[in-house]
Parts: C-alpha cells; sequence; structure tokens
C-alpha cells in the first residue's frame, strides 16, 4: 500500500467511468486517511474541475472498484502505474536491507 500524501498526483475516474476510460490527472489535496482523500481535478482540456471532489475512495493495488447501486463505477482514483513501480521498487530495495547481517 502506498500512503497518500498532500501534492501526489493520482488518476482521477467520475462516477460511471469504466475501467477503459482515460483518466483524468488529479493532485492529492488533503489526506483524511489511507483511502480517502480530497482532490484538485484536472478536465480533459486542461481545465482545472470547477466543483472539486472531496472524500473520494484511494483504490489500493488489490482494492475493489466501488460500485454503486446500479452496478456502474463510482467515482474513484488510483495511483499510476509508475508509481506502483517505485513503490514496489523500494519495498524490494527495503527488505533487501534488511535482510543484511
Amino acid at each position: 500500500m502506498i500512503k497518500p500524501t498532500v501534492g501526489r498526483v493520482v488518476w482521477f475516474y467520475p462516477d460511471g467511468s469504466s475501467p477503459s476510460s482515460q483518466p483524468r490527472a488529479a493532485i492529492i489535496a488533503a489526506v483524511w486517511g489511507d483511502r480517502c482523500v480530497n482532490l484538485m481535478v484536472i478536465e480533459s482540456n486542461g481545465v482545472p474541475m470547477s466543483h472539486p471532489p472531496t472524500s473520494v475512495m484511494l483504490v489500493q493495488e488489490g482494492d475493489p472498484v466501488p460500485k454503486g447501486a446500479d452496478g456502474s463505477n463510482c467515482r474513484h482514483c488510483t495511483w499510476m502505474p509508475y508509481q506502483q513501480g517505485q513503490a514496489a521498487k523500494n519495498e524490494s530495495l527495503e527488505k533487501q536491507l534488511a535482510a543484511r547481517p
């Protein structure tokens, strides 16, 4: 799990988006917990969203995407693949260093 911090970039998916939808770039504006953040979202035309979403679920690796009553995806955000790769490399390095005598 990657710990969210203010200023980090995530991918935002609005309500009803499909897994193949292009995400919107977003910056974490506030952190409520490991899986709940406020965002400043950049629309596909490069303009910030006029009503930024608050209390957005941060879907961590292995978490299911939140669904609405009708079965469609609810708004959420995820880490970019690059960030997931960097976190995995860091975790591997930490394990190697901890294993040293």
